[in-house]
């Protein structure tokens, strides 16, 4: 795990292996006036500074987002190469990029340093905001999952973060939000890139007894005997075609004199082959990802008991492993669902809106002021807004309180509408709801029949199908594999409900 401190020393008089610095194309966002790029640092010294500007032109340095290029380092720098890290065109008359600039110009630049031991971060942190966003940036960045394989270099063992509010109370308390953030979305991530064979629903569940030990989180699992009993015939039927059978894990913070109860949500199918409905096999390839809802509200639960949030948090993570064995559920197979509403399955791959629905049912009985699901429900949503933007749905205001958080976290949801003539898509001859509808709005009519499960409770449902596991190359702070997508934007949320 990579360490951070904050410094208020001279970095360019700071002992490293590299010093990180930004730079910035000549032409603004909505400028069509060319310049020459720039680095927005004082703290090489006017010498330093102005040898590698004179050198930008000759590297190609362009100043664009996702550009990493090192240099040696110019006398009157005390660490041995350079890293100019590119934040892409500056908005309006700024000169100060914003804050999801910064966290991914950090995260790129400790991307391309791993198996360096140490590192200076002299990028634009001259407030708590800029600082944090730098810090974020860098810590997710600074990620390699390395459970199966050893031969990758090792992330960047040390950062020093340099800031003129580095000794501030402010500065500190950021930097430590940063951290616990940062171990959140690690631990996302690597619950998401874990083998299927390894992690499965009752390993998942000993993962969140394991990564709750020592916190004041506490977690309680269904086994099958125990789903049985309570009527959770989702649940059930979606894992009963596997050799290892599912489980409901809930875990809670529970502080004292809450100000807010939030329910979570989260979708835990640990391989999905589409049960008797079986997927083609490049479409199975990716199937370890389809649990990255729950892993999402593990570690956002856990990230609010680190914080010591003033809100009652309750996850709840909903696992099974979809098998086609000998005792699968069939299409149209009709199962009975915790709360007694009776469902048609006709795709037996549309598997992870049953086990929601029953694990939504458990969260509104004890009666939450709000519930939000996370789950990597349709393909349907990669569809409609591509591999880096999740859809929400869900009543008004809280879908408006997701996007809004998601904006300041530096996540990208996009407002998406739940039209009531699509409800009838749903209808089943036999049952009081079929778990597929038409293939138009596939998205839409997911989130509409897991509207069905939550009454009057306040309610969001995020489908992060696309942006949970990252099939293409790194970019920013974000690696390729699982992403920690969602993490950050419900923890905003639940900071912004304690503050109330």
């Amino acid at each position: 795990m990579t360490d951070i401190e904050l410094i208020a020393k001279d970095p360019a008089k700071t002992s490293a292996d590299a010093i990180v610095v930004a730079v910035a194309p000549g032409t603004k966002a909505g400028s069509k006036k060319d310049s020459a790029p720039r680095i927005l640092s004082s703290a090489l010294g006017s010498k330093a500074l102005s040898r590698l500007t004179d050198l930008l032109p000759v590297l190609g340095v362009t100043g664009k987002a996702d550009e990493v290029v090192r240099v040696p380092a110019p006398d009157g720098v005390a660490a041995s190469v350079v890293v100019l890290t590119g934040v892409g065109p500056l908005e309006g008359t700024s000169d100060t990029p914003a804050p999801e600039a910064l966290r991914r110009a950090a995260g790129a630049a400790t991307r391309a340093l791993a198996g360096t031991d140490t590192a200076v971060l002299a990028l634009p942190a001259g407030d708590t905001v800029g600082l944090a966003a730098v810090a974020e940036g860098a810590l997710m960045g600074a990620y390699r999952f390395d459970a199966y394989r050893s031969s990758d270099p090792a992330p960047v063992a040390r950062l020093q973060l340099a800031s003129p509010v580095a000794k501030t109370k402010d500065a500190k308390a950021a930097l430590a939000r940063a951290v616990v953030v940062a171990d959140a979305v690690r631990g996302t991530r690597d619950l998401v890139n874990a083998s299927p064979k390894h992690l499965f629903p009752g390993s998942f569940a000993d993962a969140a007894r394991s990564a709750a030990k020592g916190s004041k989180v506490s977690v309680t699992v269904l086994d099958e005997k125990q789903l049985a009993a309570g009527g959770y015939g989702g649940i059930l039927g979606v894992g009963q075609g596997s050799s290892r059978p599912p489980r409901l894990v809930k875990v809670v913070h529970s502080p004292t004199r809450p100000r807010a109860h939030y329910a979570l949500v989260g979708k835990g199918i640990t391989f999905d082959s589409g049960g008797l409905s079986l997927k083609p096999a490049k479409s199975m390839e990716n199937m370890k990802d389809d649990m990255a809802g729950a892993a999402t509200v593990l570690h956002a639960v856990l990230a609010a008991a680190a914080l010591n949030l003033p809100v009652k948090v309750t996850g709840w993570l909903a696992l099974a492993e979809n098998m086609p064995g000998g005792g699968a559920q069939r299409p149209s197979d009709v199962v009975t669902m915790r709360g007694g509403t009776t469902v048609e399955v006709l795709n037996t791959d549309a598997e992870g809106r049953l086990v929601m629905a029953d694990a939504l049912v458990a969260a509104v009985e004890e009666k939450p002021d709000a519930v939000l699901d996370v789950a990597t429900l349709t393909g349907a949503q990669v569809v409609a807004l591509g591999s880096r933007v999740a859809g929400v749905m869900g009543d008004d205001e809280v879908r408006s309180a997701v996007v809004s958080a998601g904006d300041e976290a530096g996540e990208q949801l996009w407002p998406m509408p739940l039209p009531p003539e699509l409800r009838a898509s749903l209808d089943s001859a036999v049952a009081d709801i079929a778990n597929v509808g038409g293939r138009e709005g596939g998205m839409l009519t997911a989130g509409l029949f897991l509207k069905e499960f939550v009454g009057e409770v306040p309610w969001a449902h995020l489908d992060v199908a696309g942006p949970a596991f990252n099939e293409s190359g790194p970019y920013g702070y974000t690696p390729k594999g699982g992403t920690g997508m969602g993490v950050r934007t419900l923890l905003g949320l639940l900071e912004a409900a304690g503050s109330r």
